[in-house]
Parts: structure tokens; sequence; C-alpha cells
């Protein structure tokens, strides 16, 4: 096995973006990629490792940008701040992360019939809205997201399959939403899973979360059993 990295600019209209790639390079021939969204931090070390995990699988990692090439916070009220523009506009949103799928189809190493998405945070919100808008790919994972539905999109029909990974307690996506969120993905006729797991609150894929005031706690069983869950919908989406 030989990893390799490496960045790639791509573009949403004048934004210019920056993608993180790898790819094992003793394979040969096309193989199936997994675009990977960030927090409301921006593209950093966290989901590059994500992307270097992928593609130890086998698959093209592609940890994604939706804000700008360089562009990250450095704290929560800038995180915010990054985040908030898209929240508020979901089209933005949608296109943004729209361009990071265009951009990881041309890469000569990527089957282009064999794209899924992963997304963490904010990027799980992302990637569902990737799904949503009825984007060709073949599923999307979203770890701990934020589920608010968008304003933009009405009687939408979903064509990948859905697997959403999220903590019981967590504070920024409660039971309630959980709820919703399970209506929403069978009014949309999606192929929907959605594990929940116990005592466990936001972020708890992130080894570096530790602010119980917060809702953001790192829970080394769920990180571990959300993986191989993820690891198994993707073998089932590109079998």
């Amino acid at each position: 096995m030989a990893i390799v990295t490496n960045t790639v600019n791509y573009y949403d209209g004048d934004v210019v973006l920056e993608g993180f790639f790898a790819f094992d390079d003793t394979l040969s021939g096309r193989r199936p990629a997994v675009l990977v969204s960030h927090a409301w931090g921006g593209r950093d070390s966290f989901v590059a490792g994500k992307a270097e995990k992928l593609a130890e699988r086998g698959y093209v990692g592609f940890a994604l940008d939706m804000y700008g090439k360089g562009v990250l916070g450095s704290g929560p009220e800038e995180n915010a701040r990054l985040m908030q523009p898209f929240m508020q506009d979901r089209a933005l949103l949608q296109r943004r992360i729209a361009a990071a799928l265009t951009a990881v189809r041309c890469l000569p190493w990527v089957d282009d019939q064999a794209i899924a998405a992963i997304g963490f945070c904010f990027g799980g919100l992302c990637v569902l809205d990737l799904a949503r808008t009825r984007a060709d790919i073949n599923g999307v994972v979203c770890f701990h997201a934020l589920l608010t539905p968008p304003d933009n999109l009405e009687r939408y029909k979903m064509t990948a399959k859905v697997l959403a990974l999220q903590g019981f307690d967590d504070p920024m996506a409660p039971v309630e939403q959980l709820v919703a969120f399970g209506r929403e993905m069978t009014a949309a006729g999606a192929d929907w899973q959605l594990h929940s797991y116990g005592n466990t609150v936001h972020a708890f894929t992130n080894p570096v979360a530790n602010d119980p005031a917060f809702g953001t706690v790192y829970q080394a069983d769920a990180d571990r059993r959300s993986w191989q869950a993820m690891e198994n919908f993707l073998a089932e989406v590109f079998g």
C-alpha cells in the first residue's frame, strides 16, 4: 500500500476552493470515490485524515472545501460566522458542494459512476443536501449532523441511499429532529437508515471534543461503531 495525497483547486463561480485527496497508488484502474465534508471550522486535518483512511480502504478520499482556499475558523465565534451564510442560503450550500462533486469526477483515478459522500456536523448537513438535490451519487453518510431541512426544496425525491449516525443526547439534533428527519426521508422515498447512539452527544467522532457545557464530547465507542457502520454502508452502495 502506498497512499498518495495531494491538493487540487476547483471553483464555484469565482470562488477558489481547495480539495485534499488521497488514493492508494498500488491499485490499478478507476475506483469509487468518497467526498468528505468538513465541520463548521473548515477543511482541516480531521477530514484530511478521514480521506486518507478511506484511501486505505481502496477508495479515493476527497476532503472538500465549503469556505474557500485557506479559509479556516479559529474558534466557535469565527466558525459560526463562516457557516452562517450557508445555513441562511441553502441554495448556496447546495451549489458549493455540487462543485466538489464535479471536481472529484474529474480526477483520473475515480469511477464517476461510483461516488458517495460523508460529512461531519455542518458537513453532514451538506451531504444530506447533496442527496436532497438528487445529485447522481450512490449514497451519503452523516455523522452527528445538523438535520434542519432546506427551505428551498419541496416534495423532492431522493435517489441516493442515506445513513445518519447520531448521538441520542445531541443538543444540536434532539430526538424531535430525529423523528422529523425520519419522516422527511420517508416522504422523499429514500432508502434510509438512522443509527442513534445512547449516552452520546455532538461531535462524538472528534477526539479533541471535550466541552460538555456546549454539548460536544468525544465518545470512543460511538466513534468506532459509526465508522464500521459507514464501511458496511459503502460496501453495500458500491457493491
